[in-house]
């Protein structure tokens, strides 16, 4: 399957809502481990986390979206932007 990219920026001053939401985020995560290659936090320059990165492996680009529709975070509305862009691994392992 195609791998895809997820990189979602948080609404500012947002760091009380991903957190409130973040346990339920990871065990939404969890149960989509056969999808996740990779994720983890974006930090700000203070080392708050600020957004998320992901590398999906999903059938289609609408697939990976999916993926983020129903993302405890994204029902929670914490993002100001989300961008899924197809990827193609080429330096280093997943």
């Amino acid at each position: 399957m195609p791998l895809f990219v997820l990189f979602c920026v948080d609404k500012p001053g947002s760091l009380d809502l991903r957190m409130a939401t973040r346990d339920a985020h990871l065990a939404y995560m969890r149960d989509k481990a056969g999808m996740l290659k990779l994720g983890g936090p974006m930090l700000d320059d203070e080392g708050q986390m600020a957004g998320s990165m992901l590398i999906v492996d999903a059938p289609d680009h609408a697939a990976a979206v999916a993926l983020n529709a129903h993302d405890p975070y994204t029902l929670a509305g914490l993002w100001e932007r989300v961008d899924v862009k197809a990827f193609k691994a080429t330096l280093g392992q997943l």
